[in-house]
């Protein structure tokens, strides 16, 4: 039988391997945000041949992210199908886009299958040009909040170790005002953040602080996806600030992603402030996601 457990930062080698042979652009096929989050859902990993596997358990079902790697799909499904009889639950796919529901829908049948499209989860994808030029009047608005931003005394800093201390301190500042102590996913999320800033150098990641008359308004943390595409995991600033947020957006974008094609923006998880937001810097595409329930 499979045996699933903690994700550990040594794994990060050979989940980085099966991530890169997938290619996969959505959120979740990240190491440092899989290691950084796993308190979310109480996740836990395992590996079959050369699949990476990440997966939940509930009372139901035997949840599992569509997983990355190579090798035959169908000894692979066949195998979760498997393991997921001897454990009493269901099998449940997350995080299934158009193309793997194709995949599945060829091996086992419509009939087979139980989909649901998962829109609070869909990732937003900007093509990376338009978030650094922000050209055309779909962006003027952005355009004017950054002027009015940097007409003060500005600047924009990559993150390396001298800073890392500071987004500590902003980080917990931010989240004390917030008063979220008692929600899961608030508190899960300083636990990612922390991860973040304490492995940054070891997880590869990019970020930047942005300062207005010397002081910190924000910073963000993010990295290269997969062979086209940037992903941001974190995004702070002070909302008092008039253009603080779309200026971070805008300076990130044209420090670290310049190289790339695409910018994954991440879910909005159904918060209707932030799909608001996200749906204001006018996506490409958006990444969409299934759930698939094997019947």
């Amino acid at each position: 039988m499979l045996e699933f457990r903690q994700i550990k930062l040594g794994d990060k080698d050979w989940i980085d391997e099966a991530l890169k042979k997938s290619d996969f652009r959505g959120c979740e096929y990240s190491f440092a945000n899989n290691v950084a989050w796993c308190r979310l859902s109480d996740t836990k990993i395992s590996r079959y041949k050369d699949f990476y596997l990440s997966a939940s358990f509930e009372d139901e079902f035997f949840n599992l992210t569509f997983p990355a790697g190579s090798g035959g799909y169908k000894e692979l499904f066949d195998k979760m199908l498997e393991f997921s009889s001897e454990i009493g639950k269901r099998l449940k796919l997350n995080g299934v886009n158009s193309d793997m529901l194709k995949v599945l829908t060829q091996l086992y049948g419509e009939d087979r299958l139980e989909t649901e499209a998962d829109r609070d989860y869909f990732d937003y994808i900007y093509k990376a040009e338009d978030l650094i030029n922000l050209s055309g009047k779909k962006y003027h608005g952005k355009r004017n909040h950054i002027r009015r931003f940097k007409e003060s005394d500005w600047s924009f800093v990559p993150i390396d170790e001298s800073l890392i201390d500071d987004c500590f301190e902003f980080s917990a500042k931010s989240f004390n005002a917030s008063d979220k102590y008692d929600e899961h996913s608030a508190v899960v999320e300083q636990y990612a953040i922390n991860t973040f800033l304490t492995n940054f150098k070891y997880l590869n990641l990019s970020g930047g602080v942005l300062y207005q008359n010397g002081e910190m308004v924000g910073f963000t943390i993010g990295e290269k996806l997969n062979s086209d595409t940037f992903v941001v995991h974190i995004e702070k600033a002070l909302s008092e600030v008039n253009g603080a947020y779309p200026c971070l957006c805008n300076e990130f974008a044209r420090v670290q992603a310049s190289d790339c094609l695409y910018i994954n923006r991440e879910e909005d998880l159904g918060i209707e402030g932030l799909r608001k937001s996200k749906e204001s810097y006018r996506p490409a595409f958006m990444y969409e996601k299934n759930t698939v329930i094997f019947k």
